[in-house]
């Protein structure tokens, strides 16, 4: 890429404008009669013309060669990537859980390697979302990815990724995360070799950040954290093959040359990166365990207002100062649907039989909650100041019911004595 690569905007939403040729940017006015250098301009609109100011997001690309100039398209098989709830599958109200899931030996790339896990919702209506997870070990070379289905939220979990983007060059590894607008090619390499993770397809309402209510102007995740790249074209250097997701299905075309060719940029549609050590947590100092709703990270909201089509939740390293309090998650049963991953370290809740690289899932009103061995230890136990330490779980919480598909349920990875962590919780009720 002709701009370096380790260089960064801040700031979630913001207008941004750059540039990898000094004046390529026209000034004034968006789409000049002749742009800089001849470059085509190119709107990308990530919400409708009419949205509101404040959710508008679109941003103007001035590049070599425009989107349209693409060969015709014919089907690309990948069956493991799947879409749309999957309507009239019998699933028991059961809780279930994953042991990390394994990285195939045959080379897999990041569009290769994505298996979904569970789905909900209706593309066609933009509604719901898909969790995935990638199982993959090689780059994307001369290969790149549209995704017109949905936003994309990556969580690596093993290995870096660096994903260029038609904006330009983010790396990320395990305890970042990565968010990729709708619409917007990229392309991913692994420079670590054998990589997993996990991803939200979102196809409801994007992404944005949570409001702050009662907390005040400070907390969660600020805004400046999230950083967007500078613009980075990559030289012609011969043909492209375009994988592209489209009405739940991926297609594939053949371009002469290179998608990634935008020499400047400017709007507030772009990927972005953020630490998740920058999240600023908020948690009791007296007693009681607050929702897990104060670790939202992003919000997905759905037409019902404080229900979300997703959120994205992190449960980072934090201290635990609750007096006279049982501090791990209590036995619940929630009106919204929870699916999650852990990163790294360890979970309080299940501190042997979740992994990194697993994974979990309590559909709405599927009861839930600490095993017995973590309930006998935080009952019994000696309360004092606590530091969560060297962990990083996170949760994709879902207003609709997750439907696990044929691989989640006889890929080889399923725990099938999930329930039996909760057998040792007998009857101790005392007269």
């Amino acid at each position: 890429m002709t701009q370096d690569t380790r260089a960064y905007q801040s700031g979630f939403g913001n207008e941004f404008a750059t540039e990898a040729t000094a004046g390529a940017l026209p000034q004034g006015r968006n789409s000049p009669q002749r742009a800089p250098f001849d470059l085509y301009p190119e709107l990308v609109s990530g919400t409708a013309f009419t949205a509101p100011r404040a959710s508008n997001r679109r941003s103007w690309l001035y590049r070599r060669q425009p989107s349209v100039v693409a060969g015709g398209y014919v089907p690309f098989a990948q069956p493991l990537w799947r879409t749309g709830a999957l309507q009239g599958a019998a699933l028991p109200p059961e809780p279930l859980r994953w042991s990390p899931f394994a990285i195939p030996e045959q080379p897999l790339d990041f569009v290769e390697g994505m298996h979904t896990l569970a789905l909900n919702g209706d593309v066609e209506a933009q509604t719901g979302m898909a969790v995935h997870v990638y199982l993959a070990n090689r780059s994307m070379d001369r290969r790149a990815f549209v995704n017109a289905d949905g936003e994309m939220l990556v969580v690596p979990q093993q290995g870096r990724l660096v994903v260029t983007t038609e904006l330009g060059v983010l790396e990320a590894k395990p305890g970042e995360v990565l968010l990729l607008p709708r619409g917007m090619a990229f392309k991913v390499a692994l420079p670590d070799g054998a990589s997993r993770g996990y991803v939200c397809e979102n196809h409801g309402a994007m992404f944005d950040l949570p409001e702050l209510g009662p907390i005040g102007s400070n907390g969660l995740a600020n805004a400046r954290d999230f950083l967007a790249p500078v613009a980075a074209f990559e030289a012609p250097g011969g043909a492209y093959e375009l994988i592209k997701k489209f009405g739940g299905r991926l297609w594939t075309s053949t371009l002469a040359r290179t998608p990634f060719d935008v020499v400047a940029w400017h709007g507030n549609l772009t990927p972005c990166k953020y630490d998740t050590a920058n999240f600023m947590t908020i948690g009791s100092i007296s007693f009681d365990h607050p929702d897990p709703s104060i670790f939202t990270v992003l919000t997905s909201p759905s037409d019902t207002p404080g229900t979300a089509n997703c959120d994205f939740v992190i449960f980072p390293p934090r201290w635990l100062v609750m007096e006279n309090t049982f501090r791990p998650p209590w036995f619940h049963r929630n009106h919204m649907s929870e699916f999650m991953g852990l990163v790294y370290g360890q979970y309080d809740a299940k501190p042997e039989g979740f992994k990194p690289g697993g994974a979990s899932l309590h559909n709405s009103m599927v009861p839930h909650g600490p095993d017995a061995e973590a309930f006998e230890r935080a009952s019994g136990s000696t309360l004092q100041p606590q530091k969560l330490d060297g962990t990083l779980a996170f949760m994709f919480e879902s207003r609709y019911r997750f439907i696990p598909t044929e691989f989640a349920l006889a890929g080889g990875a399923l725990d099938a004595q999930y329930a039996s962590c909760w057998q040792g919780l007998r009857d101790q009720y005392k007269e």
